[in-house]
């Protein structure tokens, strides 16, 4: 949902935005696939990657889902000035920098 319409997202990508194993992910993408709630395509521009998109209804799930996501988000990070949200936002980042440099 994040990446903007049309909602898809190769199986890298997920993997390198949720920092678990790719085959965490292929495990998740074959559950979410059996319920409906995601699609796999074929990448237009290399014929041997898949796109991963959400379906209607997985779109709908996570329109329901996301305000008391936000809601939870929003009581973890309200004890933080914005000035130390900026901080955590900062370091969260080199963090994800050393990651992605491993």
């Amino acid at each position: 949902r994040r990446s903007g319409a049309p909602y898809t997202l190769s199986p890298s990508e997920l993997t390198a935005s949720t920092m678990v194993t790719s085959a965490a992910i292929a495990q998740r993408l074959n559950r979410l696939e059996e319920r409906g709630l995601v699609s796999r395509t074929k990448n237009t521009s290399d014929g041997r990657a898949k796109r991963v998109a959400l379906t209607a209804e997985g779109l709908a799930l996570v329109e329901r889902a996301l305000p008391d996501h936000l809601k939870t988000e929003v009581g973890i990070l309200g004890g933080l000035s914005p000035q130390e949200r900026d901080l955590l936002a900062g370091l969260l980042a080199r963090i994800e920098a050393t990651l992605d440099q491993q």
